[in-house]
């Protein structure tokens, strides 16, 4: 399987003879970025917002997922979990939603929809996480509440997003690359990963975002 970040929340996630899945497209003109161009057959929104469910413009998509519920598309198992919203505020207003895909075993986290900690009961409703895809800045979780989701799901590789790669970005990156205790490792292109190939202790990777 491989996973691409084409920045902001937005990864594509593909692998041979599966559905390719592309998880919370962003309005260009709300977050500064150039349009996404690739195309996916499944889209999962975190939130119906400009900047996390933006869907005009998508290509070949066949079905767009941003409710709770459990889908199978294309062989891929996806399992989508509403979790809390900010105090006070209205879930139907503001859903969110975060989401679990499964790929022959290999069970990737797309954590969008977070603001805060969530209760363990929202992280079980998941399953066994492989990879998780975080957030650590802006309206998502701060760097040291990400390292705290990170100790609840116990996954293999955890993927930070939601942040630029420049300036505060680059901060928000580094303060939680020091809460998980770990040096700051070197930013790839994509991840590549099959089950076999998965550490057996919490890893960072870092994604440079391929942006457009």
């Amino acid at each position: 399987m491989e996973l691409t970040w084409l920045g902001h929340y937005a990864f594509r996630l593909s692998q041979r003879g599966k559905a390719t899945v592309l998880t919370d497209p962003y309005d260009p003109q709300a977050v500064g970025l150039k349009p996404i161009k690739t195309r996916a057959e499944v889209v999962t929104i975190s939130r119906n917002t400009p900047e996390q469910g933006f869907r005009k413009g998508l290509r070949g998509v066949k079905k767009v997922l941003d409710r709770p519920g459990e889908y199978e598309i294309g062989g891929v198992f996806i399992i989508g979990v509403q979790v809390r919203g900010p105090k006070g505020s209205d879930p139907l207003d503001d859903m969110r939603v975060v989401f679990a895909l499964d790929y022959e075993g290999l069970t990737v986290a797309h954590l969008g929809g977070l603001h805060k900690v969530p209760a363990q009961v929202e992280m079980e409703a998941l399953g066994p996480v492989h990879i998780a895809l975080l957030p650590i800045a802006g309206d998502g979780l701060k760097p040291a509440q990400a390292a705290e989701v990170v100790s609840l799901l116990e996954p293999n590789l955890v993927v930070p997003m939601g942040y630029a790669p420049t300036g505060r970005g680059r901060r928000a990156l580094e303060r939680f690359l020091k809460e998980m205790g770990v040096e700051a490792p070197s930013p790839q292109e994509s991840l590549k990963v099959s089950p076999s190939s998965l550490p057996s202790e919490t890893q960072v990777v870092v994604l440079q975002p391929r942006l457009g």
